[in-house]
């Protein structure tokens, strides 16, 4: 059986590179930075001499994108992806980076992000004689460039995307050219960087610190770059749109060492745990993160109330997605194998434990049985973010709404039904206060239900 913890998980994770001589090994580098942001499959597109050279498969970039296959995809110029899915099914059709020749010339196109009227449009091009080769959403946009009369594939990536709805952070390959594009609203991350005179661009930074390269900056909301031969070149060729960029980046998704949308990730996560204590504060002996994207938050819940901080619950970084369950009945058993508790250090002690989110509920519901198992006197649960009470369609893989414990019970039944003395969350303005964040250009819809476009059902957002 699959071992995924009760989180909203990562969207995906892009990178690209023009203009060095070994792109497609450090594509490989900055994927596995990435890794985080979807561990299903992962896929690599290399341009060299007029050709796009492609690999893709499941699994982890690690396991995948061995020396041998690097050695295959030649060229000064690659994009590569990692991927969770958000939108169709988990085989290898679905794999990015999808790579076609059309009229065009030859493409190839991977994705960050949801376009939720993609299935309406895929039906038309299905109407119109269209074949499909993935249930993706990624692969309307190559249909819409192949169809499109234009000059070149840069004029018809702008007037298909200039018709796009939904989030979406891309990155093109043509035999000449990496062209990057960020929606108008700005929902997913995208940024750009140098390494060695070549330009190179990533969802977060973190992929550039690992091959040194230097951050320049955000790719904007709705901008396009073209690199080529001749460098970089910036338009702005969309109508604009306020922007909308997801919050909940800083409280999950991305890594701490990451900066995004300006701001560290880190930093923001600390923040976060200090207005906690304010808001929700609580008489208790130790503090414990619920490892890993708890850490933070709980180290500054800890100076904040001046509570000591523990690291009392180990994750064993070695678990795989799967696993093989000897029985039913074991009880926690998949939790187990990422997360135990330390005993003597919980043991008699009021415990106050930190994570980030809750989502259905089963996972903090079997945490707090495991700390009470060995001995704390009492479990607190405090939250660093506000209840997530709405589904994501902007590139996040959300549950149904019915499915969101938030959605459908108090505070005071959530934390009856996970077993914990009390439950505390941070505000909506606590957590935007202490990112950093003006409320008028975030999306906060999963805590609010205020939604930035229309979605997928033609309600109004």
């Amino acid at each position: 059986m699959e071992l995924v913890l009760d989180k909203f998980h990562e969207e995906c994770g892009i990178f690209g590179i023009f203009g060095y001589a070994e792109a497609s090994t450090l594509t490989q580098l900055g994927l596995f930075a990435l890794q985080h942001r979807g561990q299903e499959a992962c896929g690599i597109v290399s341009s060299d001499d007029g050709e796009l050279h492609q690999y893709r498969s499941i699994g982890l970039v690690a396991d995948v994108l061995g020396e041998e296959v690097i050695k295959t995809l030649t060229g000064s110029s690659a994009i590569g992806h990692t991927r969770y899915s958000t939108a169709g099914k988990n085989t290898i059709d679905e794999v990015q980076p999808f790579s076609v020749t059309c009229q065009h010339g030859k493409i190839a196109v991977c994705h960050n992000g949801n376009l939720p009227f993609a299935e309406a449009r895929r039906r038309e091009l299905e109407r119109g004689g269209a074949i499909f080769s993935s249930t993706s959403d990624t692969e309307t946009i190559l249909h819409g460039i192949a169809r499109i009369p234009a000059k070149d594939a840069v004029e018809a990536i702008k007037k298909v995307l200039t018709d796009t709805e939904g989030a979406f952070s891309l990155l093109f390959l043509t035999p000449k050219s990496l062209i990057a594009v960020r929606d108008p609203r700005g929902f997913r991350p995208l940024v750009l960087g140098r390494f060695q005179g070549a330009w190179c661009v990533a969802s977060e930074t973190c992929a550039f610190d690992l091959m040194d390269a230097e951050y320049i900056r955000e790719v904007e909301p709705g901008e396009m770059l073209i690199i080529d031969a001749e460098g970089l070149h910036s338009s702005m060729p969309f109508e604009r749109k306020p922007v909308s960029v997801c919050t909940f980046e800083h409280v999950y998704f991305s890594r701490p060492d990451s900066t995004i949308f300006g701001k560290s990730v880190n930093e923001s996560r600390h923040k976060m745990g200090k207005r906690l204590a304010i808001e929700q504060p609580c008489e208790a002996d130790l503090v414990v993160p619920v490892p890993d994207s708890g850490v933070a938050a709980a180290i500054g819940y800890a100076a904040e109330s001046a509570i000591n901080f523990r690291q009392a619950i180990i994750r064993n970084h070695y678990v795989g997605r799967t696993f093989i369950e000897p029985s039913q009945s074991i009880r926690s058993f998949g939790v187990r194998l990422k997360l135990n508790p330390i005993k003597d250090l919980i043991n008699g002690r009021r415990v106050v434990l930190v994570d980030d989110s809750i989502v259905r509920g089963t996972t903090s519901k079997k945490i707090v049985e495991m700390v009470r198992d060995v001995g704390a006197t009492e479990v607190h649960m405090r939250i660093s973010c506000p209840p997530t009470a709405h589904s994501c369609y902007y590139g996040v893989d959300t549950p149904h709404r019915r499915d969101l414990i938030a959605a459908n019970h108090t505070v005071a039944e959530v934390a009856d039904y996970i077993g914990a003395d009390s439950l505390g969350y941070l505000s909506l303005e606590g957590m935007l206060e202490a990112i950093g964040l003006n409320p008028s250009t975030t999306c906060s819809a999963c805590w609010t239900g205020k939604y930035p476009t229309l979605i997928a059902n033609g309600k109004a957002a």
